[in-house]
């Protein structure tokens, strides 16, 4: 399908990209964004990566029987005669003492307290008071479906004509987000966050004589700022509550809430989240489009209707769990079910991530939708003119092989 103008163009909102990728993530070194870590505590009572661990060892001294040196159990000496009394110490400095009692075995305990490590990569991390998280987010986002429009339209108009009514539709994102956060209190934090986005769309039309239509859009995209508060913090549960704004400039005003819950066991933590987004758009239209310029200079414009409404509502539910695999490495896996508006879908995500000391660490996660309802979906398709609000023509579309995948790595720090 083609139309006698290409110039490509975002009419509004591809639902998944701009907005449930956006979860602050995520995405303010916080939890908001599928980030973070447990705060640190002065007890020795948390397990949330490794126990807090008290070692004793208790060793015994004896004398060797000869001389003044004094042996371990093992048999390696350790130190010269070691006066048991103040009377033998004063002896001992006297030319003139020839004999002297010493005690032959004494026992000692050696206490030793292993430190805990603070994993940033953490998805319940939040900065204690006065404490910096930053995290730069690195990512490459790919979203693509197949669409067949159910009426022709070559016979209506022939200046804004269709060749083919098959194609692809194709988004190819390179995304840099940087989150903030500042704790307020050991439980309040403050998060920042804003993403940078080179994106290429396109629609990529089946007839090979039908030339693809294109467009790049390479801005800042998306910004806002929330509070996040740690509601419990023990040995067995923790728990967090963020709320924050987001502006997808050009598509739309988002208010979300963010709940996580996990319960620790050994060096892993399970956790379960949901999040909601009330979404208000600039248009009563969301969907992709495309917007260009016929012979005579008329406007016009073809659309893929996801839905039509001012106001809408996200929702995601979840499961996931964070582990501790060695001193420097952690897993992250987490399973998100999610409801769009006008489509359901569910998704996985993996991250490793490697933390060599406290205020620094590296990750790297891969996440892919393996089921979406919108396969074999029909959704309303027009023809139009923008310009005087002219519809030319309304139709039908059906659309198939939904995909999302996202690649990325993420540069933590805490100061």
């Amino acid at each position: 399908m083609k139309m006698n103008f290409s110039i490509f163009m975002l009419a509004a909102l591809f639902a998944m990209p701009a907005v449930a990728e956006t979860n602050w993530g995520s995405q303010a070194g916080s939890t908001a964004d599928l980030t973070g870590a447990p705060a640190v505590r002065q007890a020795p009572s948390n397990v949330n990566y490794q126990k807090y661990e008290t070692r004793s060892t208790t060793r015994t001294y004896s004398n060797g029987g000869s001389g003044n040196t004094y042996y371990t159990t093992s048999g390696r000496p350790t130190y010269a005669a070691q006066p048991s009394t103040r009377s033998q110490m004063y002896r001992s400095y006297n030319s003139g003492a020839t004999t002297r009692t010493a005690t032959t075995t004494r026992t000692e305990t050696v206490r030793s307290t292993m430190k805990r490590k603070y994993y940033l990569a953490h998805p319940f991390f939040q900065p204690t008071e006065g404490k910096f998280g930053m995290i730069t987010d690195l990512a490459y986002n790919t979203a693509s479906y197949d669409f067949a429009i159910s009426q022709p339209y070559d016979y209506i108009l022939p200046d804004f004509r269709l060749d083919t009514d098959e194609g692809k539709w194709k988004m190819k994102q390179f995304a840099i987000k940087e989150d903030l956060s500042f704790g307020i209190t050991d439980k309040l934090a403050v998060l920042l966050m804003g993403r940078y986005d080179f994106t290429k769309y396109k629609f990529d039309w089946r007839l090979p004589t039908a030339p693809d239509d294109t467009m790049k859009d390479n801005d800042l995209n998306i910004f806002g700022a929330g509070l996040q508060w740690r509601i419990v913090d023990n040995e067995k549960w923790i728990a967090t509550l963020s709320g924050y704004y987001e502006r997808q400039k050009e598509i739309a005003n988002d208010f979300v809430l963010d709940f996580k819950a996990g319960y620790k066991v050994s060096k892993s933590t399970i956790y379960g989240l949901a999040r909601g987004w009330l979404i208000r758009f600039d248009d009563g239209i969301y969907g992709n489009g495309i917007r260009g310029y016929d012979r005579n200079g008329q406007e016009g414009e073809f659309d893929i209707i996801f839905d039509e409404v001012k106001t809408t509502f996200f929702a995601e539910a979840g499961l996931g769990v964070f582990s501790v695999l060695g001193e420097d490495w952690t897993l992250n896996l987490e399973s998100i079910f999610g409801y769009y508006d006008w489509h359901n879908q569910a998704s996985i995500k993996g991250a490793i991530g490697w933390q060599p000391n406290d205020w620094f660490a590296l990750e790297l996660y891969a996440k892919t939708s393996f089921y979406d309802s919108a396969e074999g979906k029909s959704l309303k398709t027009r023809l139009w003119n923008p310009a005087n609000d002219t519809l030319y023509m309304q139709g039908h579309g059906k659309m198939d092989n939904y995909n999302e995948t996202s690649f990325g790595g993420r540069i933590m720090f805490y100061f």
